[in-house]
């Protein structure tokens, strides 16, 4: 999942879909693919069952106890649990307590969701025709496993920039509404998102059963649960242009990050009378992430986590609780404790950040230029390396792939995850060394993405066997360079 996997798979963490459907292997080339093997489990496991299981009962619960954890104990989260343990307050003191859905924040909600997706439906991009290099308009995304081809109207930049012009218009000429809006009405807003996600969730569900886009491309286990959460459909869609997939994985819940952010910002500016540099810091970094995905929306339809995922609960209730709600807890925390940071170790921060994602962006660019050449090209100017591999497909047939160990390839087997780490550990530092809250995004991006690194190392040698022992001679650590 992209939130609770996109990062649960997000659009820095996730890799492009090699050529052969089955595994993604670090910039490698592929020559034949077979389709039939895409998308998520057709059988459900003991401990798959145990982790989705967990997730549903504890997902929403871990959203709910981090947000209430700053409205109640200024963003402590060992003072609930030492005040329940202590008898000092019972768990119906702290729910009553908790501000309930409004229906001010219903219409708030109601409004942002349908603004999406009206500039999502009826809006074609028209920023590819006057912006260098970015690709926009209708682009096709890979073959599904029922061999179909799916076209999208890549908006995403255009609706981010129009949104962004209309908030910025309201705050400083029309003042309709409040900047501090979002955050006035955060834990009310907290339960309409609840709402949307539980709900496009079950209807996704019940699609997948009675009326799906496509029959080919579903998926059934024999398990509800499973099936509820990793989804039924692999791309349920509305009419010829409705993509749930790549609406709700794009838009509202990143089109929102930004927004949320400069919220928090001007709440700090209420409350303080002036905005920290360590807000600046937040906001700047999350930015150019939330830019970045949008900027490279065409290449995000050939991630996993529009090429693999089937859409369920993972990605309807995550996008739109999962990640607006504990991606932006760097800003909340800091409308409730401001830091000050001192200019050289701001500096730091910022540089961090930004060396984090030219690593990142520049790993991706390495690998898809190498595919998209057959390795026909120069890598730190100079003709890459390669390992020489062979696997055999589904269907019998033997093909031949090729392995990247040039550039950052050739530094660590998952450089791209490790510049990732780098700009959430930046996101996190930002925020100084008070609070363990704001540090939990770090902590779970660090888990996701070594589970994810082994979850790959081992669907790879599986797949490429001893050539797979040869590319980790050539290449021996995953992301740290002479630790890991």
């Amino acid at each position: 999942m992209k939130p609770l996997g996109k990062r649960l798979e997000g659009p820095m963490a996730a890799k492009s879909q090699s050529n052969d459907p089955k595994t993604k292997s670090p910039g490698s080339i592929s020559k034949a693919a077979t389709h039939g093997q895409w998308g998520r489990a057709w059988e459900v496991d003991w401990f798959s069952l145990a982790s989705v299981t967990f997730l549903l009962l504890f997902a929403p619960f871990i959203v709910y106890y981090f947000i209430m954890a700053c409205d109640q104990y200024s963003c402590s989260l060992t003072a609930p649990l030492v005040d329940i343990a202590t008898g000092q307050a019972r768990l119906s003191d702290i729910w009553a307590k908790t501000p309930p859905v409004t229906m001010k924040a219903a219409q708030i909600y109601v409004a942002w969701v349908t603004f999406q997706v009206l500039l999502y439906v009826l809006l074609p991009d028209f920023c590819h025709k006057f912006l260098p290099g970015y690709v926009g308009g209708v682009q096709e995304g890979a073959m599904t496993p029922a061999g179909i081809v799916n076209k999208y109207e890549i908006n995403g930049l255009q609706a981010w920039l129009i949104t962004h012009l209309l908030w910025f218009l309201n705050s400083y000429l029309l003042a309709c509404f409040s900047p501090t809006i979002i955050f006035d009405n955060w834990i009310p807003l907290l339960w309409c998102a609840n709402i949307l996600g539980y709900a496009v969730s079950t209807f996704a569900m019940i699609k997948g059963y009675f009326f799906p886009t496509d029959a080919r491309d579903c998926k059934f286990t024999g398990n509800f649960l499973y099936n509820y959460m990793m989804g039924v459909e692999f791309n349920p869609r509305i009419g010829e242009w409705f993509d749930f997939k790549l609406f709700f994985n794009g838009r509202p819940g990143i089109v929102a990050w930004t927004l949320i952010n400069l919220s928090f910002a001007a709440k700090q500016q209420e409350l303080y009378g002036h905005v920290t540099n360590s807000m600046v810091l937040v906001n700047v970094l999350q930015a150019i992430y939330v830019l970045d995905f949008f900027w490279n929306e065409t290449w995000y339809l050939k991630t996993i986590d529009i090429c693999h995922d089937h859409f369920g609960w993972y990605l309807g209730w995550g996008d739109c609780v999962w990640l607006p709600y504990l991606y932006t807890l760097q800003g909340l925390y800091l409308v409730y404790h401001p830091v000050q940071l001192p200019t050289r170790y701001s500096l730091g921060v910022l540089l961090l950040g930004l060396l984090g994602y030219y690593i990142f962006r520049m790993a991706n660019h390495q690998k898809d230029l190498f595919r998209r050449t057959d390795g026909r090209c120069l890598i730190w100017g100079r003709k890459p390396r390669v390992i020489e591999c062979s696997f055999t497909s589904a269907d019998e047939q033997k093909h031949h792939s090729k392995l990247l160990v040039s550039g950052f390839w050739g530094v660590a087997r998952h450089f791209n995850y490790t510049g990732d780490l780098m700009g959430s550990l930046a996101y996190c530092l930002a925020c100084g060394g008070g609070h363990l809250l704001p540090y939990f995004y770090i902590i779970y991006m660090a888990i996701l993405l070594t589970h994810r690194c082994l979850r790959d190392e081992h669907r790879c040698a599986n797949k490429y066997g001893r050539d797979w022992e040869r590319y980790t001679a050539a290449v021996p650590y995953r992301l740290l360079p002479g630790i890991f």
